[in-house]
């Protein structure tokens, strides 16, 4: 994936308002059925996307970048939105912390791999401090794991949700 520092800072926004997007919807998902402590979370990780895409943003500056539209983009899914299972409204914390987790995981590694890939000393530069920063995400995260109680089922048991491949 050798993108150009527009194409990479174009995905970046995208990958960032998508994240949000898609926390903001579990968010209210849960917050409609009380599960409240779940949806505080959820709405913890919309403030993370929507600050780590308003600060990539700010780079941007006068930088003129593409409007890509959806087939254009690098990606089969935008690598912070992880699959259903986050749309069961009796998800518990661990689990949601779980998704988050596997969704800020993708990310990071995405990052890493642009960063790698590249050719272009800005993109490679910009794509490891991103990649930094969703590291520090995962870390977070797994803090919050270390102090959720798990349930005594796991998210993998559950008969209403496909095994993952």
């Amino acid at each position: 994936m050798d993108y150009t520092l527009p194409e990479f800072l174009a995905h970046a926004v995208a990958l960032e308002t998508e994240a949000a997007d898609r926390y903001l919807e579990l968010a209210d998902m849960m917050e409609a059925h009380r599960n409240d402590e779940v949806a505080a979370l959820f709405r913890d990780m919309v403030r993370f996307s929507q600050m780590h895409r308003d600060e990539i943003v700010a780079r941007v500056g006068t930088l003129e970048l593409p409007k890509l539209r959806s087939w254009e983009y690098r990606w089969t899914s935008p690598p912070e939105a992880g699959g259903e299972e986050a749309f069961d409204y009796m998800l518990e914390p661990w689990n949601a912390l779980r998704y988050a987790r596997e969704n800020e995981v993708r990310a990071m590694e995405y990052y890493s791999s642009v960063g790698q890939q590249s050719s272009d000393a800005e993109v490679q530069r910009l794509a490891s401090e991103f990649a930094a920063e969703e590291a520090e995400h995962v870390d977070a995260l797994d803090k919050w794991l270390g102090r959720t109680p798990r349930p005594s089922a796991t998210f993998d048991a559950d008969p209403e949700i496909p095994p993952r491949s």
